[in-house]
């Protein structure tokens, strides 16, 4: 929350902060109704354990559904968000689990800490222009073989602003990246694609959904991207 940070981040967190008590009353857990998502969720889960013990990162967790998830799943998990009150209502509907407020921009964790990063819809509020420094600063953190779980709505790098919800007047812009903006985005970051799946839009959208199963080259593996 400093003076550096970019105007993207002030306004997204001051957006959920203003709407998080409507927000948790009015948005249900997708990972109920989707079960295409709860297969990806497990799916990287595993591919997650396999490389080793080293713990996951929910980003942009929420009310912290994902992270339960994947505690469920046995996998040591942790929710980050940007938003104070978000993290506080993830705590207070999941005692047992870690959350701390956080950027994807800049993560307090030395190189190489975390086994895998859950980011399902992170990217949406993030401009084009960030995306380097977001996937830099995920290919930092991770473990060599480190899994990466991506989702986000398929655009054509375009932007829509949202200024009421559940009746507050708030800022907040969702970007809707090209799915080759963001391969391109992560290779040049030095990660790999390796599994890609498109969801029909839900009954309330009319976005496509993408879902990248994303990793961090092992040493001595050859680097061959899916993209």
């Amino acid at each position: 929350m400093n003076a550096e940070e970019p105007d993207f981040l002030r306004t997204a967190r001051a957006s959920y902060d203003a709407m998080a008590p409507d927000y948790a009353a009015h948005v249900p857990d997708g990972l109920l109704t989707r079960p295409l998502d709860r297969a990806l969720v497990t799916a990287f889960a595993d591919l997650v354990r396999d490389n080793g013990p080293a713990p996951v990162a929910d980003l942009g967790c929420g009310l912290g559904h994902v992270t339960a998830r994947l505690d469920a799943l046995g996998v040591p998990v942790f929710g980050v968000d940007l938003s104070p009150r978000m993290v506080s209502l993830a705590r207070r509907a999941h005692p047992g689990l870690r959350f701390h407020v956080g950027t994807v921009t800049a993560l307090d964790l030395p190189p190489e800490t975390l086994g895998g990063i859950a980011a399902l819809d992170v990217v949406g509020h993030v401009p084009t222009g960030h995306l380097s420094t977001v996937f830099t600063e995920f290919q930092r953190i991770l473990v060599p073989g480190g899994q990466v779980l991506l989702g986000f709505r398929a655009g054509t790098d375009d932007r829509t602003r949202l200024t009421e919800r559940f009746g507050h007047g708030i800022e907040l812009d969702h970007y809707w990246h090209a799915p080759e903006t963001i391969t391109g985005q992560l290779a040049e970051a030095g990660l790999l694609v390796h599994a890609r799946t498109l969801l029909d839009p839900d009954e309330d959208d009319k976005r496509d959904r993408v879902f990248l199963l994303v990793r961090k080259p092992s040493a001595g593996r050859p680097q061959r991207s899916g993209a």
